[in-house]
């Protein structure tokens, strides 16, 4: 197993103590860092800022929304990020939601499967830069011509040759179709709220993806690199409770009522009717009263709560799944040695 610093996304104001968490994380064995955007901090800012303290940890993105960019413009940044990192950067990709895609970056949000295909083939073809990059839409057509365009545009190749001619691609995926592509198209699955319990399915998914024609990866070599919540501590109810709001939000907030991927996750985890009341009670404005009815079995099921025997064998229950690195947030350079402490890393 490896772990992972997940910084996430900023809140009201920039974080005061990530410098010394990465620092942390590359002194005490950590994979990776990972950043994230959601609709306000960018991901790719605070990863080069704090990615150029290290020297030895991998610098991913959990996740880039797709339709905050154009492909060539997230290609730009990944080949410009790796080449000054030294050859560490993954990217973690993601479609996010309609509210999102149409009400903040003014994107149209259907055909995400389709978008996602094309997307990560223009980003291949300009780090292969093979031959100038050219696709035939229909979500991203290069060179665009028709009303409205002059003309004029023609197929380029970047002019700078990246380090890399294939950098690591990880999806965002919650739904069962977006699984399987990850399988069959990326290099590994970045799961926010996963489970060990619904491993036997999520490998279904995934098998279909791997069993694919032109498939990348097999099982093997197919990394998932799951966002897991860990909290050390002999205050297990006091845990639950501060875990619970940020479930609430993502279950009843997260979205519209009638599409959030979020909700239909836990759902499939067998809470719907959870998820219906705490919907309703979040969206009314009652939102202490939506994270208080959440059972603990739900926080139980995407984190790891209890002292550090439970945590290590719990550690162990997500690798016997197929987890290959668990993305944690500890709050203190003290956490972050506890964690490494706790996880048979590989040599």
């Amino acid at each position: 197993m490896r772990l992972g610093l997940q910084l996430g996304y900023w809140g009201a104001t920039p974080p005061h103590n990530h410098a010394e968490l990465v620092a942390a994380a590359e002194e005490h064995g950590f994979d990776a860092v990972f950043t994230a955007e959601a609709w306000g901090s960018d991901a790719y800012t605070p990863l080069a800022w704090w990615g150029a303290s290290t020297d030895r940890v991998k610098l991913g993105t959990s996740v880039l929304q797709m339709s905050a960019r154009t492909p060539t413009a997230c290609a730009m940044a990944a080949l410009t990020l790796d080449h000054l990192s030294g050859g560490r950067h993954v990217v973690g990709l993601g479609v996010s939601g309609p509210q999102v895609v149409e009400g903040w970056y003014g994107q149209s949000f259907p055909k995400p499967l389709g978008r996602t295909r094309e997307y990560i083939d223009i980003m291949r073809q300009v780090w292969a830069r093979e031959a100038p990059v050219t696709s035939e839409g229909p979500h991203y057509p290069l060179p665009v011509s028709g009303p409205g365009t002059s003309g004029l545009g023609k197929p380029l190749k970047p002019i700078v040759h990246p380090l890399r001619r294939d950098i690591p691609v990880f999806l965002g995926a919650e739904g069962p179709k977006n699984i399987a592509l990850a399988a069959e198209i990326a290099d590994g699955w970045l799961p926010l709220f996963y489970t060990p319990r619904m491993a036997d399915q999520y490998n279904e998914w995934l098998d279909e993806g791997f069993a694919r024609s032109g498939a990348r990866r097999t099982r093997e070599t197919f990394e998932i690199c799951a966002t897991a919540q860990i909290v050390l501590t002999d205050d297990v109810a006091a845990a639950y409770a501060g875990i619970k709001p940020f479930l609430a939000l993502y279950m009843g907030g997260m979205g519209s009522e009638e599409t959030n991927f979020h909700a239909e996750v836990y759902r499939r985890m067998g809470y719907a009717d959870v998820v219906d009341e705490v919907t309703s009670l979040f969206r009314a404005g009652r939102k202490d009263e939506a994270a208080a009815i959440i059972p603990d079995a739900a926080v139980d099921d995407s984190a790891i709560v209890g002292d550090e025997a439970h945590v290590r064998d719990q550690i162990k229950v997500w690798e016997a799944a197929g987890v290959t690195t668990m993305l944690v947030s500890p709050g203190s350079p003290a956490e972050i040695e506890r964690l490494a402490s706790l996880v048979d890393r590989p040599d």
